[in-house]
């Protein structure tokens, strides 16, 4: 790797090989997400796949699909952390659904006319493998960053994440655009190499974290129960019992699941909601390019601002451009509006959510580490569901989209209520206590070194 490259890296807090190893793994999942849950296969499906089915039978089994696939990760993820904590096989999960999710994206490339129920299988294997493999990623994270290195390196991910999944989306835009060139012979030929090239990718880019990330040590603790799946299941309700341990993570969780229910809305109905406005497919396609542009520089700057206002300022700021973002929403009139309003989401959106990932990470007991990551997954996966339900219903009450966009602000508001109650200090000293009760010493890697959040928000009780 170059100098300059190495430079670069380093500036934006991934000084070491296994930090940079880690964010290279938001860079290889990342073209699924742009390419195959955000872009070409829901237009590919739309348009081939399900062809023969009415828009509206197909929009639906697609939604199905989706929501079954985040529920079994959201079922599995729990489980799995704490079944790989106890027994040191973090990357042995990270890479079965990894692998699960290469597989089944190589697969997609197979898809072709009237095949919606084989496309669709792919599709939900596809996000199971992508979302189980990111709960035990970023319980990685947690081993091999210091406490005053997380946010730096969580956010450094997300901007490589970013830029990963813009470019490669760039590069199959061409494919889709002018397949051609490329001696196909047309642009559903061509949405089936672009799937096949994201499985590449994928699989490629997630090398450097199984090279140079050791496997953390197992959880050696002889009051929790054996390694068993019967043992597993009974520390699980030990986690549920011991969360008033961990109050600050309790809360924590309680605010992202409110405004990430906003912020995933946002994402998964923006499309519908421009195309309601009238703006057409390609320029919907270079609004998200766009964001994915934008994201990558505020992604860093978001990493940098917390060590100077503290993560809590941060997250908060954020929350405040996403109420913005909601009430120009309401009164968004032309296409202008909708790439001003990509813009600020593409400023915020990153940030936030990396942010979320390290702050969390703070405030959990690192032996325990996957398993509190698959209960932050359970949070997560519930907000694929609920904020899209709170607009559709809005959308049935009211008959206007707007009052819909407008609903999302109870999401936000209420999070950021929440969130103003977590005590950041006291969340990360209840993890160190809990790592010391239970002997834990690590694998070397990472040295608590505590850092207290700025006097501005200690003043106000985090």
């Amino acid at each position: 790797m170059s100098r300059w490259v190495l430079a670069l890296l380093s500036r934006i807090g991934l000084t070491r090989p296994e930090l940079r190893a880690w964010a290279m793994y938001d860079w290889a999942n990342s073209a699924f997400i742009t390419t195959v849950v955000t872009v070409v296969f829901p237009l590919y499906y739309a348009s081939v796949v399900a062809q023969d089915l009415p828009r509206e039978v197909a929009t639906s089994r697609f939604a199905t699909a989706t929501a079954v696939a985040l529920s079994v990760v959201a079922v599995l993820s729990p489980v799995l952390g704490a079944l790989s904590d106890r027994a040191g096989r973090i990357k042995l999960m990270l890479g079965a659904f990894a692998g699960l999710g290469v597989v089944a994206t190589l697969g997609l490339a197979t898809v072709g006319p009237g095949d919606w129920v084989w496309g669709l299988v792919l599709f939900g294997l596809g996000n199971v493998g992508v979302t189980g493999s990111i709960v035990f990623s970023d319980a990685l994270l947690r081993h091999i960053a210091r406490d005053d290195e997380l946010d730096r390196v969580s956010t450094a991910g997300y901007a490589l994440g970013y830029l990963g999944g813009g470019l490669l989306l760039g590069a199959q835009l061409v494919l889709l655009l002018k397949p051609q060139w490329f001696g196909l012979a047309d642009a559903g030929a061509a949405s089936r190499v672009a799937f096949a090239s994201v499985a590449v990718w994928w699989a490629l880019f997630s090398v450097p974290l199984f090279r140079r990330i050791p496997e953390p040590k197992p959880d050696v603790d002889a009051a929790r129960p054996p390694v068993s799946l019967r043992g597993t299941f009974t520390q699980l309700a030990r986690t549920f019992g011991g969360l008033r341990k961990h109050r600050e993570a309790l809360l924590l969780l309680v605010a992202y699941l409110l405004y990430s229910d906003g912020i995933g809305t946002i994402i998964r109905l923006s499309t519908l909601y421009g195309t309601e406005l009238g703006i057409g497919r390609g320029a919907l396609i270079g609004t998200l390019l766009m964001t994915q542009v934008v994201g990558v520089p505020c992604a860093v700057l978001f990493g940098r601002a917390a060590g100077r206002v503290g993560v809590k300022n941060a997250l908060m700021f954020s929350l405040a451009v996403y109420v913005g973002v909601t009430f120009l929403g309401y009164f968004m009139r032309t296409p202008v509006h909708f790439f001003a309003l990509a813009l600020l989401v593409g400023m915020v959106q990153g940030g936030s959510q990396a942010l979320s990932r390290s702050l969390f990470a703070q405030m959990v007991p690192r032996d325990r580490a996957a398993e509190f990551f698959g209960l932050f997954s359970v949070f997560e996966k519930v907000t694929a569901v609920a904020g899209p339900l709170v607009f559709a219903a809005t959308v049935q009450l009211t008959g206007s989209s707007r009052q819909a966009v407008l609903s999302l602000l109870f999401f936000f508001v209420a999070g950021a209520a929440v969130l103003s109650r977590v005590n950041v200090d006291a969340g990360r000293r209840a993890a160190r206590e809990a790592e010391a009760q239970a002997g834990w010493s690590g694998d070397g890697a990472v040295a608590p070194s505590p850092v207290p959040e700025r006097a501005s928000d200690a003043s106000r009780g985090g």
